[in-house]
């Protein structure tokens, strides 16, 4: 059981945005998808979704063609969270996580409530769960859509895996806060779902993904786990910025090497790793 694309290619006018694309997502997993801007980042999760279909190839779920699936089912198995959700109704918090329900059969208040108060509870926003939404920031509206996404999978109806697609779901969040939204969307890949999440911040993707998918002009320039990607012959391929990658106590950390980069700062930062190695 996998979330399977094959051969995709979308295009606008004259410009391919995704070529040839084959790739699978595999529950258990938290997948992060990088690449500059432009890449074909986003529209690859919108073809994942369902949401936007390719020009060419084909997406399956479970072996079965997306399209095939009746959309409440498939709202069942799937949670999107866009790069911009837009919600222009003066609703409770609450009531918008309440919005996650809406594919599942009916069932008791007090369950229901229980779902919601949990996903509440994993965004952080327990607090805010009185508040309107118009009235938030754009981070806490963020992480309220982030808690929606998470009601929708977390019924219990399903006895198969669900996936979770999260396009940019930390930009407008501060630092500790993208790193509890990534803790609990990996957690939910632990409890056997599929998680893929589009990203920009190469040391959040090197801290939390299981495998990355790194796009360049519309296509796979490299996949793989997290160690065989993000190293710095391959970013400066694709990102065309040269990098130092640090051990900070088992912890990759890559650095850009600016102008002002100095070897001496490098080594202070801590120890070389990959292919620019010092031994000093």
């Amino acid at each position: 059981m996998s979330l399977d694309l094959s051969h995709i290619h979308v295009q606008f006018g004259n410009r391919a945005i995704l070529s040839d694309i084959n790739l699978s997502v595999h529950p258990g997993t938290m997948t992060v998808i990088l690449g500059p801007n432009g890449s074909g980042k986003s529209t690859l999760l919108s073809v994942m979704a369902g949401e936007r279909k390719p020009d060419a190839g084909q997406i399956h779920l479970d072996n079965t063609p997306l399209e095939a699936w009746p959309l409440k089912a498939l709202a069942r198995r799937r949670a999107v969270l866009p790069q911009n959700p837009s919600l222009q109704f003066g609703f409770s918090v609450t009531e918008v996580v309440q919005l996650g329900l809406s594919p599942h059969q009916a069932s008791t208040s007090r369950h229901d409530a229980c779902l919601v108060d949990q996903a509440l509870q994993k965004a952080g926003i327990h607090h805010l769960k009185a508040r309107n939404y118009l009235n938030l920031s754009g981070g806490e509206q963020q992480r309220t859509h982030f808690a929606r996404a998470l009601a929708q999978l977390a019924d219990g109806e399903n006895k198969e895996p669900a996936y979770l697609l999260l396009d940019e779901p930390t930009s407008s969040l501060d630092p500790a806060h993208q790193h509890q939204i990534l803790a609990q969307a990996k957690a939910l890949a632990r409890q056997g779902n599929g998680v893929v999440a589009v990203l920009h911040d190469l040391n959040l993707a090197a801290a939390w993904a299981d495998h990355i998918i790194l796009l360049a002009d519309g296509k796979i320039a490299a996949t793989g786990y997290p160690d065989d990607v993000l190293v710095p012959d391959i970013i400066e391929q694709v990102f065309a910025i040269r990098t130092r990658i640090l051990d900070d106590n088992g912890a990759r950390i890559i650095i850009p090497c600016l102008p002002s980069c100095g070897e001496n700062d490098s080594k202070k930062a801590g120890k070389m790793i990959g292919p620019q190695q010092n031994t000093a």
